[in-house]
């Protein structure tokens, strides 16, 4: 009796594993399908960095591009804030 109880534990737990492997969380198809999902993660990451990129050029072209314009109206054409006092020293 004992001879033969041994073998059939084995094998249930062998038929238990194997169940897992085809059909259990960490399965073969489980994780084929959570790597399909992480590289369509992925791919949509780097859309959104490339997105978040070129805003982030953009902002700074605006702010380079203000303080350019603002710095070349306060040269050429003496323009000042309010309540500014331009002061102008010749040598």
């Amino acid at each position: 009796m004992r001879n033969r109880l041994v073998p059939a534990i084995l094998i249930a737990l062998l038929l238990i594993v194997h169940a897992q492997l085809w059909f259990g969380r960490g399965s073969v198809g489980n994780v084929s399908a959570m790597q399909q999902k992480l590289e369509a993660q992925k791919t949509a990451n780097g859309q959104a960095k490339q997105a978040n990129e070129q805003l982030a050029s953009e902002v700074r072209d605006l702010k380079e591009g203000l303080e350019m314009v603002e710095e070349k109206a306060r040269m050429e054409l003496g323009m000042v804030k309010p309540n500014e006092i331009l002061v102008n020293v010749s040598k």
